[in-house]
């Protein structure tokens, strides 16, 4: 019974690993969702925010404008 069972010692133990394994990936999505919001507040809050954030991001430009990406060497 300690074994074969499906309720066996091995079976509850891979269990409980794999509940530890998925409260850490619940708290990490809370957190990626909590500053989610966070940064969503931030762009809508103010139309500057959102260009900021768009020609960073995204490299969006005007259509008077030229951009140049530097890409540094990590040597």
């Amino acid at each position: 019974m300690t074994f074969f069972d499906f309720n066996s010692l091995t079976s509850l133990i891979k269990i409980n690993k794999d509940v530890r394994v998925l409260k850490k990936e619940a708290a990490f999505y809370k957190k990626e969702i909590e500053q989610a919001r966070q940064q969503r507040t931030y762009l809508f809050s103010n139309p500057d925010n959102l260009e900021k954030f768009a020609r960073e991001k995204y490299m969006m430009k005007k259509d008077d404008e030229d951009v140049f990406i530097i890409v540094e060497n990590k040597k």
